[in-house]
């Protein structure tokens, strides 16, 4: 029986699970199938050297501790195994014992690292993001993904109403990554025509048209190694998307009017106000391209459905603009806040920013008071789908009630007109012709905003 046969059998009887392989090939053919804790190699080996095996699996599973058995204890080899990631180094002969007493203190380790890591992730996620504001559990919830999908590769995308702020959860994402020191490219895909969008991301080479003077880079290659953030993305025409779905899967791309491909390191998060799903039934977007890019989805709740965040979120924006203003921060009248608090914001966070900043320009005083405040404001009246009155002047329409029901049950989903359809008893074709026709809806099929606060 070879050496490696023999090893494993011993480990087996001892009760741990253990395969042999009789190269490298076959090591890293066996860790594509099944991951694995500890690595035992000989340091000569057919194809590459133990210690080559060890760096390479380790570049493959960071996770995995190599243990290099040798013929030839020196130090000169020590120092090499430890330099190619070796967790530890045994000469031969090898006895089962000693080889025992090196995995379990490599498991030990490896089991307090692995405990070590997961406290640190549970101290950050509980811990608050300065650029998105809130203590409700729905923002708590986009906290902890954010964090913890950070320092992965995978592409996110964001969904949520136009103005609840998905480009600032995209900046939160880079931000909090290894991405932080390159940059973060953000366009809006709903802003620029098909072939000028074509241009934008994957560039062009001189003379590709006519007022291509001069080469230029895209911002797939611009973002370098950092984050480029499609906004919008639901706006893409279908001609662009089958683009996209190809430099995405290839990881490389051809500048307009070019014939040489160029590779990007650039990670992707895209963000849309848009039920991608309808859109996919519709033709309007393609499948394919949506399970690319919705690996991990992180929907953004609109400020209807987190009135708890309110107040923390006007005092943010009164103190942000008057600070840029050169202001002293006012305090808001008590009158002022039952009105924005009542008030159920169809524009969301960008709304409250933009009614907080007319406000202090209106009012240039010590406190807001509900004169600053806008006419849709201060005459808002809280709705509701039931009604108990005694007189017919004060009863509504069936079709007014049915906007109101309509515009509950979306609050209490989130805005997920699947789950609406559902309550509503109907399906997502019937929610979004009853939505067009009783504007029941904020963001429409149709709505591009080239403002970056999302």
């Amino acid at each position: 029986m070879d050496f490696a046969s023999l090893i494993a059998e011993g480990l087996t009887r001892r009760g741990f699970q253990a395969t042999s392989v009789h190269s490298a090939n076959e090591a890293l053919a066996h860790l594509e199938r099944a991951p694995v804790d500890i690595v035992v190699a000989h340091v000569h080996l057919s194809e590459v050297s133990g210690l080559e095996l060890v760096s390479r699996l380790r570049d493959r599973q960071s996770e995995v501790l190599g243990i290099v058995v040798t013929s030839q204890g020196s130090m000169e080899t020590a120092v090499e195994a430890i330099r190619a990631g070796a967790y530890d180094f045994i000469s031969k002969p090898v006895s089962l014992a000693t080889l025992e007493v090196a995995i379990q203190r490599a498991v030990a380790y490896q089991t307090l690292r692995r405990e070590v890591q997961r406290l640190r992730i549970e101290v950050a996620v509980a811990r608050p993001i300065d650029t998105i504001i809130g203590d409700s559990p729905m923002i708590r919830e986009v906290t902890s993904l954010v964090r913890r999908v950070a320092d992965s590769s995978a592409t996110v995308l964001i969904t949520g109403e136009s103005g609840t702020g998905k480009e600032l959860v995209a900046r939160a994402i880079h931000d909090l990554s290894e991405r932080r020191h390159h940059p973060f490219v953000a366009i809006n895909c709903g802003a620029l025509p098909p072939a000028l969008l074509e241009s934008e991301l994957f560039g062009h080479v001189r003379g590709a048209f006519t007022d291509a003077r001069q080469s230029r880079q895209g911002l797939f290659v611009q973002a370098g190694d950092g984050t480029l953030f499609l906004d919008e993305i639901g706006e893409m025409p279908l001609e662009m998307q089958v683009k996209l779905l190809r430099v995405l899967q290839e990881r490389t791309l051809r500048p307009v009017g070019g014939d040489t491909e160029v590779s990007f390191g650039a990670r992707l998060i895209t963000a849309t106000n848009r039920d991608l799903e309808f859109e996919i039934e519709e033709k309007r977007f393609r499948e394919d391209l949506f399970h690319r890019i919705n690996v991990v989805q992180i929907p953004v709740p609109p400020l209807r459905s987190r009135p708890g965040d309110l107040r923390a979120l006007m005092s943010y924006f009164v103190q942000k603009v008057a600070e840029r203003a050169g202001k002293p921060v006012p305090e808001i009248s008590e009158e002022a806040t039952r009105k924005l608090v009542a008030y159920d914001w169809p524009g969301n966070v960008r709304e409250l920013q933009n009614c907080v900043e007319r406000a202090l320009a209106l009012g240039g005083m010590t406190t807001i008071t509900i004169d600053e405040l806008p006419e849709k404001i201060r005459g808002h009246q809280v709705e509701s789908a039931v009604t108990a009155t005694g007189t017919p002047d004060e009863l509504i329409t069936l079709g007014e009630l049915e906007r109101r029901y309509i515009r509950q049950v979306l609050a209490a989903t989130q805005n997920n007109k699947t789950s609406a359809a559902r309550i509503l008893g109907i399906d997502r074709r019937s929610l979004y012709r009853r939505l067009h026709e009783t504007d029941a809806v904020v963001p429409t099929a149709g709505t591009t905003d080239p403002d970056p606060a999302r």
